[in-house]
């Protein structure tokens, strides 16, 4: 196995589809939330790719014509994002939780950080107004790998039900993320780190049908329509937090940008709107 084939199976195939224990224990800073979710009573919703994959996601009824898509992130599933549900139940919205594909119960080998995914979106948007009907107004809401396929569904044709966009953490661009990812958990030099990233990105185009470089959350911003949310971490050194920038300057459309000045990745939304300080 060459050190390209090696990178691509850490960065792009599952090595955990069903995340460890979803035992929720008393000292997580949103145990309430979660302890909530888990005994809500959820539907099963399941669509096909055009390609034959079986996508899973869990739905949550309410009595209201607004729903929400809560996307999770990197080795994560719809339950992760329990504490978000509880937000969005709250103020009214209908909710619906895909596990992306490979991850958690939805078929798929490879990952494709958003740049696949978004129409996997799409079709829960459309699959949203089939069941729940066309006065349906929807919000996309993200988190990390989430909220970098949120910013790339915002660049598709969308149907007009889609209302707003969310995104807490996204990175500007795939080809960047992993390149910058080399360098911190790899640790190697810019040059070894740009060899080894083009090597992964024309395994990845073989593999998984995209260079890493066409998934940028920038060009699919610039083609936005739709008001957008901006929420990044100032101390965010898993995606770090100049990709925002980058993101937020992308889009045309009504937006707003917040950055959390002491938190890191993926902690500032769901503990900051709860009144739980973010870490640091």
């Amino acid at each position: 196995m060459t050190a390209g084939d090696y990178f691509f199976k850490f960065a792009m195939t599952p090595y955990n589809k069903q995340p460890d224990s979803k035992e929720i224990l008393g000292t997580d800073a949103l145990f309430s939330q979660k302890n909530w979710f888990k005994k809500f009573p959820k539907e099963d919703w399941l669509i096909k790719t055009p390609n034959g994959l079986k996508l899973f996601a869990s739905y949550l009824d309410h009595h209201t014509a607004k729903s929400v898509i809560l996307l999770h992130g990197f080795m994560a599933d719809g339950d992760s994002m329990a504490g978000f549900a509880k937000l969005f139940y709250d103020l009214g919205y209908k909710v619906l939780l895909p596990d992306a594909r490979a991850h958690g119960k939805s078929q798929g080998n490879y990952i494709g950080y958003g740049w696949v995914e978004k129409a996997d979106i799409l079709q829960w948007i459309n699959e949203i107004i089939a069941r729940i009907g066309q006065s349906s107004k929807i919000v996309v809401m993200g988190q990390s790998m989430g909220g970098a396929t949120a910013m790339m569904v915002s660049g598709m044709k969308l149907p007009v039900q889609v209302k707003a966009f969310i995104e807490d953490c996204g990175y500007s661009n795939v080809k960047e993320e992993v390149l910058y990812q080399a360098a911190n958990l790899v640790n190697l030099k810019p040059a070894a780190g740009k060899c080894l990233v083009s090597l992964v990105s024309e395994i990845n185009r073989i593999k998984n049908g995209f260079f890493l470089g066409q998934a940028s959350c920038v060009q699919q911003l610039k083609k936005n329509t739709r008001p957008f949310l901006f929420i990044h971490g100032g101390k965010d050194h898993f995606v770090p937090t100049k990709m925002v920038y980058q993101n937020y300057a992308a889009t045309t459309a009504p937006k707003k940008l917040w950055i959390a000045p002491f938190s890191w990745s993926c902690n500032v939304a769901a503990h900051v709107l709860y009144g739980i300080p973010a870490a640091g």
